[in-house]
């Protein structure tokens, strides 16, 4: 019989999309507020990989990455999610140019993948609570490099965003030391 363990805490980030990037500050601001300093900043890569979000965020939209100093349980990207959807209404409600000028998915790096959190279902995604699905979006080979499945979003499979993932993946690490 296996020993049950407590698992590592985990790195928590955000992937952002938008077409306002004036609305980026607010929205790090209020992220802060619920999840401490952020540690990281993406540059912004143009999101071009679909037109699915034109309509209701806006041309062109961008896509950000930010991650956070405070380690978190691997069990808490479901109640993260929720708060994410609550900050995507707040900022859909202040009366911007577009219907939804901000979408929040939150996600987790750890030694071997990273995580993301989802409202919807399918058959890659385990349920976690309260309407939330995690689905593993990436696994870390040992040569050093970010893999993909054959569910995983486009942005994610290409490596433009790879060396990013890299170093939250070593920042990680340097964190459990500390630990």
């Amino acid at each position: 019989m296996g020993k049950i363990t407590r698992p590592s805490p985990v790195k928590l980030f955000v992937g952002v999309l938008t077409s306002l990037p004036e609305i980026l500050p607010a929205a790090e601001e209020r992220l802060s507020d619920f999840y401490g300093a952020i540690d990281s900043r993406s540059l912004p890569y143009p999101f071009n990989w679909t037109r699915y979000y034109e309509k209701n965020m806006g041309h062109p939209i961008y896509r950000y990455f930010l991650s956070f100093e405070n380690l978190i349980k691997p069990e808490s990207i479901a109640d993260i999610k929720t708060v994410t959807n609550e900050l995507e209404s707040y900022f859909a409600s202040e009366g911007t140019s577009v219907a939804r000028p901000i979408n929040l998915d939150p996600g987790y790096i750890e030694e071997s993948k990273l995580v993301l959190a989802s409202t919807k279902n399918f058959y890659h995604r385990i349920y976690i609570a309260r309407g939330i699905y995690a689905e593993v979006t990436l696994h870390y080979e040992k040569k050093g490099a970010w893999r993909a499945f054959p569910w995983t979003f486009p942005d994610y499979a290409a490596e433009r965003y790879h060396a990013y993932f890299i170093s939250l993946r070593d920042r990680y690490r340097e964190q459990l030391q500390l630990v």
